[in-house]
């Protein structure tokens, strides 16, 4: 999790939040007052809401993502490290929109053009 990407969203919203909840996740230095909540989309209507959309925005990224890089199989597994991709990656390499400190991922060398 980059907390440095999380803060700069939450000081580039248009309406500054009065109180921020994240997803088990504390997050020092936000600038605004938090909670930290420990499977909080179980736990709060608003984070399993913001939840869903994340999953949606994420799933719309992953069908954009397998145009570009078709071998790759983002439409099936929208990047998650199943055996497949993990095979794909042996095989041809990260591409830049893969995430080298993930476990699995920055031990491969190669980037696909």
């Amino acid at each position: 999790m980059n907390l440095a990407l999380i803060r700069r969203a939450v000081r580039s919203l248009r309406v500054p939040p009065d109180y921020v909840l994240t997803d088990g996740w504390a997050i020092p230095r936000l600038g605004v007052p938090s909670l930290s909540i420990k499977k909080g989309d179980a736990v709060t209507a608003s984070v399993a809401a913001a939840s869903i959309v994340a999953k949606v925005v994420r799933d719309r990224a992953m069908d954009r993502y397998h145009r570009r890089f078709l071998a790759f199989g983002f439409d099936r597994h929208r990047g998650y490290g199943t055996a497949e991709h993990f095979a794909i990656l042996a095989r041809l390499g990260p591409t830049p929109i893969h995430r080298l400190s993930f476990k699995g991922v920055g031990h491969v060398q190669g980037v696909v053009p």
